[in-house]
């Protein structure tokens, strides 16, 4: 669009406050808002930079959205920005790289470090900084009191407990080695400990080194010594005060980085007092420059606030290290009863720096995905879909299909197949990816086509992968990952990367997750066979899981009494005449 016609399409627009748009074909190339439209469409007759003049000679026209008042375009334009992430905006990525400890709502709840926590349910706690310290403070919560962190599967259907029970991991609830009750206390220990309560760990741990150093056990007493140490660090570094005004119950601390094309917002987030939440986002930036000439922190700030805000409850005060270069952004926050400060000194100002700290830890932390898609010459590989195959010698043959987006997983998007009984991992491979490509080629797959394939082996799965590609004519480059030696093999060679490379640590999340996922299904699969007691009048699968849980086996149940049998829920005096006739 030249100037003339930027002016002819302004006059178009109204003089009301809301949000517009400048379009190339169907692609949003930037989202603005105004308090007159019509005044700050036609400002973009005469470009302010070099940057936003070549937007407007690639946009071909001007859309726009009246909104009712300032405030409801500030919010408008955040959320179009995170749903086109149109070029020209600032934009927000979340950053998902702490650990979470979670604890889940099941009947027997159980104990999991994650990065994906439940939605329903669980009480989650974090993030935290240190996987490594999470990882010791989880084993001796479980060795202290028992809590399960064993898979919904490996629970259900036992009829005696695992190895964790043997190793005192766990007080084995799947087979009512402990009653509801008292695990329920078990828990609750561990959840006022994970909530602050130092003591309701560190008390049985300082015992138990006192008892081994006493009985002259001094490598189990230094064992133990090492857990408490971590134990009495775990709150230490994440439980400092803010000390805010009383009515301030929730108070977030922001902080920005800028460097080149991305930045970072680091944000630490206390209630009442205690800081319970850390967490850090990655922002992309327009090519050279912000929408305004002045301080690019603030404008990343002003670009943050309401993205991140939009879909969270805003907090009671906000310290920020600079003030939005937006004075909208600060009205609205105002109106909102929300305090904004920049502190200068005192604890305000230390936490402000700690935030900086922690902004500046993920400004230098490499981009994965952009050093993947280096390395492999690509234009992007923001969706990546993984591929890996499970079998038994050629029986339960299944195959998975993994999907992350970001870097992160995409679980909505897995797909898993069962595929034709066979003991060869070539043909399995083609199989499984030809299903795929022609789902996607004939417009049977809702999911849209990824930058990437990934497929779990060497140079024989990745021939078979490109092979049904070629059939199918899917045109999606793919690349394959073997797990001996971490070698990365594509249609050029094989590449052995640096075990510290950021671009194979990518590559190995994703095989890493398609391998779970294919043989968590094999393994549902393989358990779902047929006994002698499928068909029997009566028997349904629950009652044939409870008989088989209760007596061990088909024999089992055929050499137990009619009083016992007649003692398992759900079996009554039909139900046993026709076990005895089958049987």
């Amino acid at each position: 669009m030249d100037a003339a016609t930027v002016r002819e399409r302004a006059g178009e627009l109204p003089r009301e406050p809301g949000v517009y748009q400048f379009l190339q074909g169907e692609t949003v190339l930037y989202v603005g808002k105004a308090v007159d439209l019509r005044a700050r469409a036609r400002s973009y007759a005469d470009p302010r930079s070099d940057r936003i003049a070549r937007m407007v000679e690639r946009a071909d026209a001007v859309d726009f959205a009246v909104t009712d008042t300032e405030t409801q375009a500030l919010l408008l334009e955040a959320n179009l920005i995170k749903r086109y992430q149109p070029r020209y905006n600032v934009r927000l990525k979340d950053d998902k790289s702490y650990p979470l400890v979670q604890v889940t709502g099941h009947e027997f709840p159980r104990i999991e470090i994650t990065r994906d926590p439940d939605r329903e349910g669980a009480t989650v706690f974090g993030p935290f900084t240190r996987k490594s310290v999470v990882e010791t403070v989880v084993k001796a919560l479980r060795e202290t009191y028992g809590v399960r962190g064993c898979s919904d599967y490996k629970y259900a259907n036992r009829d005696r407990p695992c190895l964790d029970h043997e190793m005192g991991l766990c007080t084995a609830p799947c087979t009512d080695e402990i009653g509801r009750e008292a695990y329920l206390a078990d828990v609750e220990s561990v959840e006022r400990f994970l909530g602050g309560e130092t003591g309701v760990l560190a008390d049985p741990l300082q015992r138990e080194m006192e008892r081994a150093a006493q009985e002259q056990a001094f490598e189990r007493a230094a064992n133990v010594r090492d857990k408490l140490d971590a134990v009495e660090r775990f709150h230490g570094g994440d439980g400092e005060a803010i000390a805010a005004d009383s009515d301030e119950h929730r108070v977030d601390v922001l902080a920005a980085v800028v460097e080149g094309e991305t930045a970072t917002v680091a944000r630490l987030h206390s209630e009442r007092g205690q800081l319970v939440d850390r967490d850090r986002h990655a922002l992309s930036i327009p090519d050279d420059g912000q929408d305004s000439p002045g301080d690019p922190v603030a404008a990343v700030l002003a670009a943050f606030v309401p993205q991140f805000y939009a879909e969270r409850d805003l907090p009671d005060a906000l310290l920020l290290s600079e003030r939005p270069g937006d004075a909208d952004v600060v009205d609205w926050l105002e109106r909102e009863g929300v305090a904004v400060r920049v502190p200068g000194a005192g604890r305000e100002a230390t936490l402000v720096d700690l935030a900086l700290k922690n902004a500046r830890r993920g400004a230098s932390e490499p981009d994965e995905l952009r050093a993947l898609a280096d390395a492999l010459d690509l234009d992007s590989v923001a969706r990546v879909e993984g591929f890996d195959v499970s079998h038994a010698q050629g029986s339960a043959v299944v195959g998975s299909d993994v999907v992350f987006t970001d870097g992160s997983p995409e679980k909505a998007d897995y797909r898993r197949k069962k595929l034709d009984e066979r003991n060869d991992d070539y043909a399995n491979m083609r199989a499984l990816v030809r299903w795929r490509a022609a789902r996607a080629v004939e417009g049977r797959d809702d999911r849209p086509d990824p930058d990437l394939l990934l497929v779990d082996g060497g140079e024989g799965q990745l021939d078979a992968a490109r092979e049904a590609l070629r059939e199918v004519g899917w045109d999606v480059p793919a690349v394959a990952l073997a797990k001996a030696e971490e070698l990365v093999v594509t249609p050029d060679g094989t590449h052995d990367w640096p075990t510290d490379a950021p671009q194979l640590h990518v590559l190995q999340r994703v095989r890493d997750e398609a391998h779970r996922f294919a043989v968590q299904y094999h393994q549902t699969l393989r358990d779902d066979v047929s006994t002698e007691l499928d068909g029997v009048d009566g028997v349904g699968p629950q009652t044939r899981r409870k008989l088989l849980r209760r007596f061990g086996s088909v024999d089992g149940v055929r050499s137990a009494s009619d009083d016992e049998l007649r003692a398992v829920d759900g079996v009554g005096e039909k139900t046993v005449a026709a076990l005895r006739q089958r049987l």
